[in-house]
C-alpha cells in the first residue's frame, strides 16, 4: 500500500466524518452525552467492588467506539455510491482497497476521541476508580474489537442509500446496546435479555472491555468477536461484488 496515497485518502475521510451530520450526531455527540446524564446520576454507586462509574466507562464506551465505526463508513460509502464513487473507482489510480481502509481507519481517531471525553467525564464526576495502564488497555481493546462493526458498516454502506444507511445502522445499533446492557446493567433487565446477549458481539465487546478494569476470563469474548470478524469480512466482501455488478 502506497503511504502517501493512504494518508490522502485518510486525511479526507477524517474531514469527511466531521461534515456528516448525521454521523457526527449519532456516533459522537449522542454517546457522550447519554453518558454524561447517566454517569452523573449513578455513577458514584458500587457494584463488586468498584464503582457504577467505572463499569459504565467499559460498557457506554462500547456503545461509543461501536457508534462511530458503525455509522461513519457505511455511510460514507452509501453517499459516494450516490455520487457515482464505484464508477469512479474502476477508472482511478488509487486502488479501492486504499480508499476502503483509509474509511475504516479514519473512524478509529473519533472512536478513540469519544472513549477519552467519557474517561474524563467520569473523573470529573469522582466516579472512576482504576488506574491509568487498566484505562490504556480498555482503550486499546475497545479500538481493535470493534473491527468487525466497522464491516458491518461497510457491507451496509454497499447496499443502501446514505439516508437509509443511517436508518438501518441506528436500528441496529440501538437495540443491540440495550439488549447488551451496554446503557442498564443486564442484571436489572428481564432475564430474556441475558440469554439474547451472549449471542452478540456488542456484549463480547463490552465484556472484553470490562475485564480490562475489573479481571475476568477474557477467552469467550475474544473468540466471539473473532468469528464475527470472519462473518462480517465476508458480508463486506460480498456486498461489495454485488454493489459493482
Amino acid at each position: 500500500m502506497n503511504t502517501k496515497i493512504f494518508g490522502v485518502e485518510l486525511a479526507d475521510e477524517l474531514r469527511g466524518i466531521v461534515r456528516e451530520p448525521a454521523a457526527l450526531f449519532f456516533s459522537i455527540i449522542m454517546p457522550v452525552a447519554f453518558f454524561a446524564l447517566f454517569v452523573s446520576l449513578f455513577g458514584k454507586f458500587s457494584s463488586g467492588g468498584v464503582s457504577a462509574g467505572t463499569s459504565m466507562v467499559a460498557t457506554f464506551g462500547a456503545f461509543g467506539v461501536i457508534s462511530v465505526v458503525l455509522m461513519n463508513p457505511g455511510i460514507g460509502v452509501a453517499a459516494d455510491r450516490e455520487r457515482g464513487w464505484l464508477r469512479a473507482k474502476r477508472v482511478s489510480a488509487v486502488p479501492i482497497g486504499v480508499t476502503l481502509a483509509a474509511k475504516v481507519v479514519a473512524a478509529l481517531p473519533y472512536a478513540a476521541g469519544v472513549l477519552i471525553a467519557m474517561m474524563v467525564t467520569a473523573a470529573i464526576t469522582g466516579s472512576l476508580d482504576v488506574p491509568v495502564p487498566a484505562l490504556l488497555r480498555m482503550l486499546a481493546v475497545l479500538v481493535v474489537g470493534a473491527l468487525p462493526f466497522a464491516l458491518l458498516s461497510l457491507a451496509i454502506g454497499f447496499q443502501v442509500g446514505s439516508g437509509a444507511a443511517a436508518a438501518v445502522l441506528n436500528a441496529i445499533l440501538i437495540p443491540a446496546s440495550v439488549v447488551s446492557g451496554l446503557w442498564m446493567p443486564l442484571s436489572i433487565m428481564p432475564a430474556f435479555f441475558t440469554d439474547i446477549a451472549r449471542f452478540l458481539p456488542t456484549y463480547h465487546l463490552a465484556g472484553l472491555a470490562r475485564t480490562q478494569l475489573i479481571g475476568g476470563p477474557v477467552l469467550t469474548h475474544a473468540l466471539a468477536l473473532l468469528g464475527t470478524t470472519v462473518v462480517t469480512a465476508a458480508l463486506a466482501a460480498l456486498s461489495y461484488r454485488h454493489a459493482r455488478s
